[in-house]
């Protein structure tokens, strides 16, 4: 599988022009809004799979808890 073609890390529906689309939100937002909106879709993952995704709504899910526990881990100096 390439990167493109990673539904869960790197959909190739969410990029254009060299930028993905969560890069974007968090650009937009503050830390703290940025990390609501991380932890809302970690529940949006978990509420649904069993009916929508299976398995890969939950790895969705773990890709948005990594993403909200880099936000919390302090910066490498």
């Amino acid at each position: 599988m390439t990167a493109a073609d990673d539904l869960v890390n790197h959909p190739s529906h969410y990029a254009s022009g060299g930028l993905e689309c969560i890069d974007a939100i968090q650009g937009s937002m503050s830390k703290l809004e940025f990390e609501g909106y991380l932890k809302g879709n970690l529940i949006k993952y978990v509420w649904r799979y069993r009916n929508k995704g299976g398995v890969q709504d939950l790895q969705k899910a773990n890709w948005y808890l990594d993403r909200l526990i880099k936000s919390n881990q302090p910066p490498n100096d």
